[in-house]
C-alpha cells in the first residue's frame, strides 16, 4: 500500500515543513534498521539513544521524510522534514491515516489494570470466537491477527503505535470483525500516545495495585493514565467492584468521557453487581458457581485454577455478553470450553515427586492472590524462586519479599531483568521485606537464575511445591549488556533432568 505524503500530513499538527516534497510513502518505522525504501522515519528521543542521530541511517535504507521534534542535523536531498511538538506521539495519528483507521472497522474491546489483562484478554477472545464472532487480540504472551496465535515479540504488552495501527489492519484484511487489546498504563498514557487513535467500542477494569511507578512517578497518575480507557470508549464499560479504585474509572467514563457510556460491575461479593458469583467450589482442576444475573441464576464451571481465574471470567463473560448481546444461556454453557494463557499457573511434570509451577506473577497484587492460592493446596513445603525487574518500580521490592515471606517456607531470589542494575542490589531491597526469614536463613540470593532454579529444585521434597515466579512465557532476562535467550519452563525441565527425572 502506498500513500501520499500531502494526504498523511493532515492528521499532524504541523510546526514546520522543510524541503517539502510530495512522496509516495509505502511504510512508517523508527527505527533506521527497520526503514525501507519510501518510508516515513519518526526520530524518536529515548534514554539511552536519540533518533536523531539515525536519520542519515534511516535516508541511506531509503526514507523520504522524517518526522522529528528536535535538531536532525544538516538536511539531506530528497528528504522532507516534518517538524511536531512531539514525534513519538505524532506516531499515532499518522499510522491510523496510513493504515485507514482500522479500529473503526473492527469492534475493539481494551482490558487496563494491574493484574490479569493478559488473562482476560485471551478470555474475551476465547468466547467471541466460541460464540462465532471472528476474533484477533494482541498481550503481553501472545497475538492473532490471522490464522495463528503467535507468540509477542515485542517485549512490550502495548507496542508502539505504528505496530498497533498495523496489528489491527492485519486483522482487517484478514477478517475480523472483533478485536481485544491489552491497554497498559504505558500505552495510554499521553506521553506515548500508543492506543491515542483507536477506537475501543468496550473498556475493562480488572484491578489495581503498586506497579510501574518508575514511568508514572506516583500512584495517582498510574490511576489516572490508567483510566484514560475510560475516558475515550465510545462503547460500554466492565468494572470490577471487588476493587477500591472502581469507582474512579466509572466516574472517567460517566464524567469526563464526552458519551458518558454505560459502565456494567462483576463482582464475587456485591449483590448489586450486573453479575456475581456466588457459592463458589474449587477442586483439583475445576471451579464451580453460580451466575447470578439480576434475578436469574446459572450454573457455570471453569478449568483453570483460583479465585482470580473466576473474576478474570466475570469481566470477559460480561464484556462479550454486553458488547455482542449474546444471551448468559447460550455462552455460559461454552465455559468449560476456556483455555489458561501459557506461562500462567503452568505446571512442569517431569515424573518427579513434587509439584513445579510457572508463572508470570511479577506485581504485589498478583502475588497476594497467587501465594494463598498455592499455599492452600501445598500439602507440604512452598519454595517461591523470584526477583524484580531492574529500572522500574523500586517501591514494590521490598512489598513483594514481604507477601512472600507469610507464605514461602523457603525464597530463593534470582534475576528478572536486572537491566542497568546491579543484580545484587535489586535482591537485596526484596529481601528487606522478610528480615525474619533472612535471619533464619530461610532466603537465598542467587543472581543467576538458571543456579537459583536448580538450587530450588534440588532442595525440593516430596509434597513440596515449587513457584518459578516472574519470567513466565518471556523469551529473554535483559542485563546491561542486552537480552539472554530464556525459557522459563524448558530451564526447569532440564534442572529435573540433571536431578534425574525423564518424566
Amino acid at each position: 500500500m502506498a500513500k501520499k505524503l500531502s494526504h498523511l500530513i493532515k492528521s499532524l499538527k504541523v510546526k514546520e515543513i522543510l524541503q517539502f516534497e510530495d512522496h509516495s510513502i509505502s511504510g512508517l518505522a523508527y527505527d533506521s534498521r527497520k526503514t525501507g525504501p519510501g518510508f516515513v522515519f519518526f526520530a524518536l528521543p529515548g534514554l539511552h539513544t536519540d533518533g536523531h542521530d539515525f536519520i542519515k541511517k534511516a535516508a541511506e535504507a531509503g526514507a523520504r521524510a522524517v518526522v522529528f521534534d528536535g535538531n536532525p542535523g544538516t538536511l539531506l536531498p530528497g528528504i522532507a522534514y516534518i517538524k511536531v511538538a512531539d514525534s513519538r506521539t505524532a506516531m499515532a495519528p499518522l499510522a491510523a491515516s496510513f493504515y485507514d483507521y482500522p479500529s473503526g472497522k473492527l469492534a475493539v474491546s481494551g482490558v487496563t489494570g494491574t493484574d490479569g489483562k493478559s488473562t482476560t484478554v485471551y478470555l474475551i477472545h476465547q468466547l467471541l470466537e466460541l460464540a462465532g464472532y471472528k476474533s484477533g487480540f494482541f498481550s503481553t504472551v501472545h497475538f492473532k491477527t490471522e490464522g495463528d496465535v503467535m507468540k509477542n515479540t515485542f517485549r512490550q504488552s502495548t507496542p508502539e503505535a505504528l505496530e498497533v495501527q498495523e496489528v489491527l489492519y492485519r486483522m482487517v484484511l484478514s477478517g475480523k470483525t472483533h478485536a481485544v487489546l491489552e491497554a497498559t498504563s504505558h500505552g495510554l498514557s499521553e506521553r506515548t500516545g500508543r492506543l491515542a487513535e483507536v477506537d475501543f467500542r468496550a473498556g475493562v477494569f480488572t484491578n489495581l495495585s503498586h506497579e510501574h511507578l518508575e514511568f508514572h512517578g506516583t500512584f495517582e497518575r498510574y490511576m489516572y493514565d490508567k483510566a484514560n480507557l475510560f475516558r475515550r470508549l465510545s462503547g460500554l464499560g466492565v468494572i470490577t467492584l471487588d476493587d477500591p479504585s472502581s469507582g474512579y474509572f466509572r466516574k472517567a467514563a460517566a464524567e469526563e468521557n464526552p458519551s458518558s457510556p454505560p459502565v456494567y460491575g462483576f463482582s464475587l461479593t456485591d449483590a448489586g453487581a450486573d453479575l456475581q458469583a456466588l457459592g463458589i467450589e474449587e477442586s483439583a482442576s475445576s471451579i464451580g458457581f453460580s451466575l447470578r444475573m439480576g434475578k436469574k441464576t446459572l450454573p457455570a464451571v471453569i478449568n483453570l485454577p483460583g479465585l482470580f481465574n473466576v473474576e478474570n471470567t466475570l469481566a470477559a463473560l460480561l464484556c462479550v455478553m454486553k458488547l455482542t448481546g449474546v444471551k448468559a444461556a447460550d455462552i455460559v454453557p461454552l465455559l468449560p470450553q476456556l483455555k489458561p494463557v501459557p506461562g500462567r499457573m503452568q505446571v512442569i511434570s517431569m515424573g518427579q515427586p513434587f509439584t513445579v509451577i510457572v508463572d508470570y506473577a511479577h506485581t504485589p497484587g498478583a502475588f497476594q492472590k497467587l501465594f494463598p492460592l498455592v499455599r492452600g493446596q501445598c500439602p507440604a513445603r512452598l519454595i517461591a524462586v523470584f526477583g524484580s525487574a531492574g529500572e522500574r518500580d523500586i517501591d514494590k521490592r521490598p512489598i513483594q519479599g514481604n507477601i512472600a515471606s507469610h507464605y514461602a517456607d523457603i525464597i530463593v531470589l534470582a534475576d528478572e531483568d536486572p537491566r542497568g542494575e546491579e543484580p545484587m542490589t535489586i535482591l537485596r531491597e526484596i529481601a528487606a521485606g522478610c528480615p525474619d526469614k533472612v535471619r533464619n536463613g530461610s532466603v537465598l540470593m542467587v543472581p543467576d537464575r538458571r543456579k537459583a532454579i536448580g538450587e530450588a529444585l534440588g532442595r525440593a521434597r516430596p509434597g513440596d511445591v515449587v513457584l518459578l515466579l516472574g519470567k513466565g512465557h518471556e523469551g529473554s532476562i535483559v542485563y546491561r549488556e542486552g537480552p539472554i535467550p530464556w525459557d522459563e519452563a524448558e530451564t526447569a525441565a532440564g534442572a529435573l533432568r540433571e536431578l534425574g527425572y525423564s518424566g
